[in-house]
């Protein structure tokens, strides 16, 4: 159970962070990877209390594979929340750090509210996906959303297939999306941010030359560009860990056909919660789906910084 402050221990990860970094040449190459890998990921088995209630009732779901990486067999964990309607748009639900998957079911049943089939999955190292028998890395991130992906194809072929990422899971959809191009009918992502260490240069030390020392860059900013497909990007105006401002600068780099929504009263973590009127509206405009009359009059989204909305509790 944790008892400090939310604020202080992000705090205090970002010290133990920029410092680990700095002092890591001392250590050795690999005990710094591993080390970014504990602190980037902060992998688990464990869920909040909301979390728990929420992913009762969803399918478990098992993806094997066999890993390029390191040629073992794998078997990835997901949860599985089908849509009403059977033709209903599949969407990859990829989630960030600390909690397994079931500590995004909450948002994965938004998702769903809005009209897609869910798959959310956890990566090597988090959850029943093998929790304590190896670490995450960047790379495998990225392979195990590739096998999610084509586990989608392959249990519902002919349905269009979108990419979701909350957080380091958006990172991890925006690589996966500029490597399925033609796949894709469109990328999601909420709450990310451009790369790892520009997220590290935003911290009180960030002014510190720690970026060459970073092995798990996700470059999302360089991947984005590369993207041919519509791009929602979302990210709450009181995101204290992710400053919205490197959501904006993602947004940049992406090509048209795009979006950006800043919530108003969104936080890293409710976002989601608060904006869902907005994500209907854009949702609408952007991709086509549900009813564009019932998007609220108050979204009125454009392109660009500029179609940032408000959304009540």
């Amino acid at each position: 159970m944790w008892t400090a402050k939310p604020s202080r221990l992000l705090h205090l990860r970002h010290f133990a962070l920029v410092l680990a970094l700095s002092l890591g040449l001392l250590a050795g190459c690999a005990t710094l990877d591993e080390k970014q890998r504990e602190w980037i990921f902060q992998p688990s088995d464990r869920t909040w209390s909301g979390g728990l209630a929420a992913a009762q009732g969803m399918d478990d779901v098992w993806i094997s594979f066999e890993s390029k990486l390191n040629k073992e067999a794998v078997q990835l964990h997901g949860l599985w929340l089908p849509a009403a309607k059977p033709d209903a748009p599949v969407l990859l639900y990829l989630h960030g750090a600390r909690w397994d998957v079931r500590g995004s079911a909450n948002r994965m049943r938004r998702m769903q509210e809005l009209g897609f089939s869910v798959l959310g999955v956890d990566y090597r190292g988090f959850g029943q996906s093998g929790h304590g028998k190896l670490l995450p890395s960047e790379d495998m991130a990225y392979e195990d959303a590739r096998a999610a992906w084509d586990w989608l194809a392959q249990q519902h072929p002919g349905r269009a297939r979108y990419i979701f990422g909350h957080s380091l899971g958006g990172a991890i959809a925006v690589q996966l999306a500029s490597e399925v191009q033609q796949q894709a009918a469109g990328l999601i992502v909420e709450g990310t941010f451009t790369s790892i260490p520009e997220v590290v240069s935003q911290y009180r030390w960030g002014w510190l030359p720690v970026g060459p020392l970073i092995t798990q860059r996700f470059e999302s900013a360089e991947r984005i560009a590369r993207v041919r497909m519509p791009v929602l990007i979302v990210h709450g105006r009181e995101d204290r860990t992710i400053p919205w401002s490197l959501g904006q600068a993602l947004y940049e780099r992406a090509p048209e056909p795009k979006r950006f929504v800043l919530v108003d009263g969104g936080t890293h973590h409710n976002t989601n919660a608060v904006g869902q009127p907005l994500y209907r509206a854009a949702l609408a405009e952007l991709f086509g789906l549900g009813s564009p009359a019932a998007a609220p009059a108050a979204a009125q989204l454009k392109p660009g910084p500029s179609s940032a909305g408000a959304a009540g509790g």
